[in-house]
């Protein structure tokens, strides 16, 4: 007939009004089934019809189950720049396990990315943003403030409270992208050491013997621990090492480190305070002297 076959349609002449109206019934009473479920139960009723036809009148009625799409969040991520001091960043996450009597323990843990030091391991059975920050505020109060915290996107450190307190403290705060957990590398690797020298060794028997035994981990990770990204070293050795190496030379004009790279290992103001008031003599006299407040 010299008809083209793109313009030649086949129209089918079944009528599936029968089907469509059994079909919307159960959808109506079942309105979370889908099209398999829907032809199990037209099966069971009796009618032999094939799967194939019922998902095709399933379609064209518009009976769909509607998907509930799970809400993913998502966040740019930019490379880090390199660190160079102490205190520019912290690596934050949480930790699991259990005591012998099956209780389980939330560890919070605290890494500085560049010195590779334990800031701190909280653990306990549940571990809320204001227990963070509590904690968070007690390393500040030791050794300071830091620039930026690096962490997952968890309901702790995701929190209005926890982010609030970032804000009020002038503390960046960097969430790595979901899935991606290599992007706090530095405390995922301080994990695998957890894991595997302190959890896998030692049999906690409650909550205050796994206080403990963490505790002591801790102290030989930072003091006696050689750290094979540190040359062999321990993680206080670096740090001592980088503060000897950044103080300011006597026979030089080097500037002194800044506030922030320098403050986490500098003495305590109390102490210089003493040293000072304890000088005694003419020098001491003529400098006080010289440096008193004018009198109005």
């Amino acid at each position: 007939m010299n008809v083209p076959r793109s313009s030649c349609r086949y129209q089918s002449r079944r009528d599936d009004s029968s089907l469509r109206e059994r079909l919307t019934a159960l959808a109506y009473e079942k309105p979370r089934f889908g099209y398999r479920r829907l032809h199990i139960l037209l099966r069971r009723s009796g009618e032999c019809i094939n799967h194939k036809r019922v998902q095709r009148v399933y379609r064209e009625s518009g009976l769909c189950v509607k998907r509930i799409r799970r809400k993913r969040l998502s966040r740019s991520y930019t490379q880090p720049a390199a660190l160079a001091a102490p205190n520019q960043e912290w690596a934050i996450d949480f930790a699991s396990d259990a005591t012998a009597g099956g209780q389980r323990l939330r560890v919070f843990s605290v890494v500085d990315a560049f010195t590779r030091e334990c800031l701190a391991l909280e653990t306990d059975t549940s571990m809320p943003s204001r227990r963070v920050t509590r904690v968070l505020q007690r390393i500040i109060e030791q050794r300071g403030r830091p620039e930026a915290l690096r962490s997952d996107n968890g309901p702790e450190v995701s929190s209005r409270h926890y982010l609030a307190w970032c804000v009020e403290r002038r503390i960046g705060t960097i969430h790595i992208q979901p899935g991606r957990p290599m992007q706090n590398g530095h405390v995922e690797s301080f994990h695998g050491r957890l894991r595997d020298e302190c959890f896998n060794v030692n049999w906690f028997w409650n909550l205050w013997d796994a206080r403990r035994k963490i505790a002591a981990w801790k102290i030989d990770y930072n003091q006696h621990r050689p750290h094979s990204s540190l040359k062999y070293r321990t993680p206080e050795e670096f740090a001592r090492d980088w503060s000897n190496a950044a103080a300011p030379s006597e026979c030089t004009n080097t500037a002194p480190p800044k506030l922030s790279q320098g403050q986490a290992l500098r003495a305590p103001a109390a102490a210089l305070t003493q040293l000072r008031t304890t000088r005694s003599g003419p020098s001491y006299e003529g400098e006080a002297a010289n440096h008193a407040p004018p009198v109005v």
